[in-house]
């Protein structure tokens, strides 16, 4: 399932998958999500799409600042 809500994306780190939500882990995310050349980054997208990318920058920056 591909979370379409900040809430559904949280539970689905926290609670399922079992990573600490800290601004350090969302911050190193970013680094990566923000460039589009990067090797995960590239991936994700052929995986998710560029809109759920969005979603997920945005909500790691709701995490991150």
């Amino acid at each position: 399932m591909i979370p379409r809500t900040y809430e559904e994306w949280k539970s689905c780190i926290v609670e399922d998958c079992k990573i600490d939500l800290t601004k350090a882990f969302a911050q190193d995310r970013l680094q990566v999500y923000r460039q589009a050349q990067h090797t995960e980054t590239v991936k994700f997208v052929s995986l998710y799409g560029e809109q759920h990318l969005n979603n997920i920058i945005h909500w790691f920056t709701k995490v991150g600042t």
